[in-house]
C-alpha cells in the first residue's frame, strides 16, 4: 500500500477545469465534506489530492494460469483479442483510495499496457470517492467510537450479493480479504460479513460492497439514535483520545 501526498509542485502546476476545482485551488473549499455531503460530483483528481491525506492500493482482481485453474491471484486481469496479425492483450486493474477516516472510492482502469491501467484506476477511484457513515450498531457491546457501521446494509452486482453487519469491538474484519481493503481504508475496524452467488469475479464482488457503503448515508436516521449508534458523518477530527 502507498501513501499519495500532493506536492508543492504538482498543486501549482494544476489548471482547475470545474468551479469546484476552481474554489479548492484558491481555498474557498477546504473540506471534502463539503463537497461530497453536499452530493456534488467530483470531476478532477487532484481535487481529492489537494483536500485528503489518502492511501492507495491496487486490488486483486485476476488470476494467474495455473495446473487446473489454481493460479495465484494477481492485480492484473488480462484478456485478448485474436486478429490477424496476432493476440492484441488488454489489462483491466481496480484499484482502492481512502483515508482511513471516512472516505473510500473505487476505480476500474484498461489499457494496452499495465502501467496506463494503473494509473486510469487510481484516478477513476478519487472521482468515485464516497463519504462513509461509520458508527457502533451492534448489540454486543455499548462501545461510544464509530469503530464499525451503525446498522446492516447490502450490496448487489450481477450473481454476487454481499450482507455488512456490526460487529463488536476488537472483532475485526470478518470478510473477504479484497472487501477488508475497502472497509479499511474507509475508516471500518469492524464487521460481520454475509455473501451469497458467484465469488469469483472479484470486480462484481467490489462494486457489490461499494453499492452497500453508499447505501449507509441514503437511510435517514432519527437524532436519538445518532447518539445511540455513535453515528459519524466523514472525518473525526479527534480519533485517538489521551489516557493522561
Amino acid at each position: 500500500m502507498q501513501k499519495n501526498d500532493t506536492t508543492t509542485n504538482d498543486f501549482d502546476s494544476w489548471t482547475p477545469k470545474t468551479e469546484i476545482g476552481r474554489k479548492v485551488k484558491a481555498g474557498e473549499i477546504k473540506s471534502i465534506d463539503e463537497i461530497l455531503g453536499s452530493g456534488i460530483r467530483i470531476l478532477e483528481p487532484e481535487i481529492v489530492d489537494t483536500l485528503l491525506k489518502t492511501e492507495q492500493e491496487l486490488l486483486l482482481i485476476g488470476q494467474a494460469k495455473g495446473k487446473f485453474g489454481g493460479g495465484q491471484r494477481r492485480v492484473f486481469r488480462q484478456t485478448q483479442k485474436k486478429t490477424r496479425e496476432g493476440n492484441k492483450p488488454k489489462f483491466a486493474t481496480m484499484a482502492v483510495v481512502g483515508d482511513r477516516n471516512g472516505h473510500v472510492g473505487v476505480g476500474y482502469g484498461k489499457s494496452k499496457e499495465t502501467v496506463p491501467a494503473r494509473e486510469k484506476a487510481f484516478a477513476q477511484a478519487k472521482l468515485n470517492m464516497v463519504l462513509v457513515r461509520r458508527g457502533a450498531g451492534s448489540w454486543e457491546d455499548r462501545s461510544t467510537e464509530p469503530h464499525s457501521i451503525p446498522f446492516t446494509v447490502e450490496g448487489k452486482c450481477g450473481s454476487y450479493r454481499i450482507k455488512l453487519m456490526p460487529a463488536p469491538k476488537g472483532k475485526g474484519l470478518i470478510c473477504d480479504k479484497e472487501v477488508a481493503k475497502i472497509l479499511e481504508l474507509a475508516g471500518i475496524k469492524n464487521v460481520w460479513s454475509k455473501s451469497f452467488g458467484q465469488k469469483k469475479n472479484k470486480i462484481n464482488v467490489l462494486k457489490a460492497t461499494m453499492q452497500a457503503l453508499r447505501k449507509l448515508s441514503q437511510v435517514s436516521v432519527q437524532d436519538t439514535h445518532r447518539e445511540k449508534l455513535a453515528i459519524a458523518e466523514g472525518s473525526i477530527k479527534q480519533e485517538v483520545k489521551s489516557d493522561d
